[in-house]
């Protein structure tokens, strides 16, 4: 009993702290020039951002494929 206690508090707490690190905030952009491996966007709320750090960038994605 007391180990599954111990196992679950332990779970939660790993659980909080990745979630804190975790959190991101999203700025929607669009893409003005690519030059090889440089490419300038203007994003709305770019004021969350600073130099240096890391950001995931995603495509929009087409419409769906229609198979038979």
């Amino acid at each position: 009993m007391k180990k599954r206690i111990v196992t679950a508090a332990l779970a939660m707490v790993f659980a909080l702290s990745v979630a804190g690190v975790g959190m991101a905030a999203k700025v929607s952009c669009t893409v003005d020039t690519v030059e090889g491996e440089k490419v300038t966007m203007t994003c709305e709320g770019a004021d969350k951002m600073k130099a240096g750090d890391k950001v995931k960038v995603t495509t929009a994605k087409a419409g769906g494929v229609e198979g038979c």
